[in-house]
């Protein structure tokens, strides 16, 4: 069974870091591109990022571009996101998926970890 746990989220001022973590169970992780999406409190779901199997190629959303950095540890079986200089407005629910092979199609998702911006 795919197991996907993220952890890592709590609040934050605006201008700080937040870095996030998603422990990945029951498929083999090295094998599969994932990514990180995120949901605002009371709008739809945003694609955050992306990372290819090895690491070796990532990809942001526009809305993070110069502030996020996704990452992996094939020998840890874990995904990371680091968020840096954190506006309001990144405020959400931020959920790992493990990706469809040769696709961007997400086929298994976390329950999420919760960020939240304030001061």
């Amino acid at each position: 069974e795919v197991q996907l746990v993220e952890s890592g989220g709590g609040l934050v001022q605006p201008g700080g870091s937040q870095g996030l973590s998603c422990a990945a169970s029951g498929f083999t992780f090295s094998s599969y591109p994932m990514s990180w999406v995120r949901q605002a409190p009371g709008k739809g779901l945003e694609w955050v990022s992306h990372i290819s199997s090895t690491g070796g190629s990532t990809f942001y959303a526009d809305s993070v571009k110069g502030r996020c950095t996704i990452a992996r540890d094939n020998a840890k079986n874990t995904l990371y996101l680091q968020l840096n200089s954190l506006k309001t407005e990144d405020t959400a629910m931020y959920y790992c998926t493990k990706d469809l092979i040769g696709s961007w199609g997400m086929d298994n998702w976390g329950k999420g970890t919760l960020v939240t911006v304030s001061s």
